[in-house]
């Protein structure tokens, strides 16, 4: 941990470096780098950052020692159209692309990384590629197996790109079937591990969402659709899930062992938490009533209680009393 503060920090200095043409005087280095950081471990991380290969020279301003950034090594930089510091950002948040995307895309990012690295000196990227290790993401615990080829996100993102219908080819799990759908595609979303399609199905005449890795097959054919409608600016909106619905006004009370917990964290945009007798707190939510949202409640235990509606206070009753007989079942 040590030493993922100390290149954090130095990090910090590089940026800090970047922005300021007429450079940092070791007071102002200083207060980039945070209270308690002395001038001896300032100027070992200059010293630290110019083995690395950056070009900090030293100059003299108001009769005070100043370290400046020589930008003529990032000339290669600029012409990818990135600044340092924004090179910098998005190498270190490559751990967190890859966990997010991953799948149909994990092969494009690493090859759009591997074109970023032209950009700087070998010996720079050794000093920023330990930047990851201080940042770590763990890829959703139950992303598709299968996930999406990329063939069919390609297909899927030329077409929306260009108002085209689809003929797509898709494994139904409610209809347990491989149906054929014409339908109009508008946007793909990233959530709970998966990417989704959100198309217009002009059979139906709705809006419907379908899991990318079920899609066997998507052509897009030369027709082109005017959108009927836009889709909504946020991805699942009214869901903690991936599923699209009316919201509803749910209501959940939790012991107070537990209302630290949910207290620290927001669930959902639409939330309000109001403090009850004992500690225990009120948290309701205005979100659409799912299997994402039951298996959240029953995921806490007795630690909570739907209050209303109280249809799902109901069906999570129903839920648990056949997991029980489950348990009690015998051969």
């Amino acid at each position: 941990m040590e030493r993922h503060s100390e290149i954090v920090r130095q990090w910090r200095l590089l940026l800090a470096l970047e922005g300021r043409a007429r450079g940092l005087t070791l007071n102002e280095a200083q207060n980039e780098a945070g209270d308690g950081v002395s001038e001896r471990t300032i100027r070992r991380d200059f010293d630290a950052l110019g083995q690395a290969g950056f070009p900090i020279e030293t100059s003299k301003r108001d009769g005070k020692t100043v370290f400046v950034l020589n930008r003529e090594v990032f000339k290669g930089v600029a012409a990818t159209g990135f600044s340092l510091s924004e090179l910098c950002a998005l190498h270190l948040s490559r751990t967190v692309l890859i966990a997010v995307a991953g799948g149909p895309f994990r092969e494009s990012l690493a090859s759009a990384f591997e074109k970023l690295y032209d950009a700087l000196p070998p010996a720079m990227w050794k000093f920023i590629e330990s930047l990851p290790d201080a940042l770590g993401a763990k890829e959703h615990a139950t992303r598709p197996r299968n996930p999406a080829s990329a063939k069919s996100v390609d297909a899927l993102m030329q077409a929306i790109l260009s108002r085209r219908r689809v003929r797509m080819r898709y494994h139904s799990f409610s209809s347990q079937q491989i149906k054929d759908y014409l339908i109009e595609p508008y946007r793909l979303a990233y959530a709970q591990g998966g990417l989704y399609l959100q198309a217009f199905v002009p059979d139906y005449s709705e809006m419907r969402t379908f899991a990318v890795q079920r899609i066997e097959q998507a052509v897009a054919l030369e027709e082109s659709f005017n959108p009927v409608e836009s889709a909504e600016a946020d991805v699942f909106p009214h869901s903690l899930g991936a599923f699209s619905g009316t919201p509803e006004r749910v209501v959940i009370e939790f012991t107070a062992a537990e209302a630290p917990y949910v207290r620290e964290r927001e669930f959902h945009a639409s939330q309000t938490i109001d403090d009850l007798p004992g500690g225990r707190i009120r948290l309701t939510l205005n979100v659409v009533i799912d299997w994402e949202l039951q298996a959240w409640v029953m995921g806490f235990g007795p630690a909570a209680k739907v209050i209303a509606p109280a249809a799902f206070a109901t069906r999570i009753v129903e839920s648990l009393e056949e997991t029980r007989a489950t348990y009690l079942r015998t051969e």
